[in-house]
């Protein structure tokens, strides 16, 4: 189970990562582009990860990871169940989410 805490530290971590408010939730960015939500009443997050990245998530740990259920998920938004998803994994998704945010500035 990952933590608000744990979440906060990890996504911080990041070169250049900020915390801000986002409607309702806390979101983690970089160069003013959202990587990362975290919706406390409902204890979870939201990545955006690339099309290969969140099909290879979502098939792996369906009940963990799953596209948000509209146009924002076919465009990578994906969400973790952060009372289920294992540390090391949920880690492994954070940075992917991180990387491609900060690739698309990049282009």
């Amino acid at each position: 189970m990952i933590h608000i805490d744990t979440f906060r530290t990890l996504a911080l971590a990041f070169p250049d990562a900020t915390e801000e408010p986002h409607f309702e939730k806390t979101s983690f960015r970089i160069n003013k582009k959202i990587f990362a939500t975290f919706d406390e009443k409902n204890n979870r997050a939201v990545l955006k990860l690339n099309e290969i990245d969140q099909s290879v998530f979502c098939a792996s740990s369906e009940m963990i990871f799953y596209p948000i259920p509209n146009k924002w998920g076919k465009q990578g938004w994906t969400i973790v169940e952060l009372s289920k998803v294992r540390p090391e994994m949920f880690e492994d998704a954070l940075k992917l989410s991180y990387q491609n945010v900060v690739s698309k500035k990049k282009k």
